[in-house]
């Protein structure tokens, strides 16, 4: 019984061993990277396959899901992203204007300020649905895909390009605007009540 396992182990070591000699010999050429549309993508059947990054890169899908980006000026701060995001890795924050700010490149009017916009990549799960749902196709997916970095926190990126005294002023100049308006309510309210 005991020859008999010692047998069985030294026939396993021997296959595992011939089969790492076959995989050694054969390495001497690497494989070609090809694009998978090209016509002998499948042929190729010898070689190492491992693609030595970053000298050789696989060819990145066009439709591929990557690193977020987003263009800050055609955003209208709508949230509708950071609503669909499942992990909630978009956070926004947004300031009402007291008069419209600009326009979109599509022509979409713009109301609200972005104070805050990031997206912390190391949560995102590369679903694409903020993609979909952004009116003014502000947030896109790029081909981008190697973001190393040292920390964790550094694959937050914040798009906001508004300082904090900025967005102290724009709140403040808000804040003042509808003070204005409730005293006019008020003082129609009164007026309203001494005509009665």
């Amino acid at each position: 019984m005991l020859l008999n396992k010692f047998t069985s182990a030294v026939k396993t070591s021997w296959k595992g061993l011939c089969l790492t000699l076959k995989h050694l010999f054969a390495a001497r050429h690497s494989r070609d990277v090809k694009n998978i549309k090209s016509s002998n993508y499948f042929e190729q059947q010898e070689g190492v396959v491992t693609v030595q990054y970053p000298h050789q890169q696989l060819p990145v899908p066009e439709v591929g899901r990557y690193q977020l980006d987003v263009e800050i000026d055609d955003c209208i701060v709508c949230d509708l992203c950071a609503k669909i995001c499942p992990v909630d890795c978009i956070e926004i924050e947004s300031i009402k204007a007291t008069e419209a700010i600009g326009q979109t490149s599509d022509g979409t009017v713009k109301r609200l300020y972005a104070a805050k916009f990031d997206i912390d990549m190391a949560k995102c799960m590369y679903c694409g649905l903020c993609t979909v749902v952004c009116p003014t196709e502000c947030i896109t997916m790029t081909s981008q895909y190697d973001v190393s970095v040292p920390k964790m926190t550094d694959l937050i990126y914040p798009f906001a390009e508004m300082t904090p005294e900025e967005i102290a002023e724009k709140r403040a100049a808000f804040e003042k605007q509808q003070a204005e308006k409730q005293a006019a309510k008020e003082a129609a309210l009164r007026a309203q009540k001494q005509q009665e």
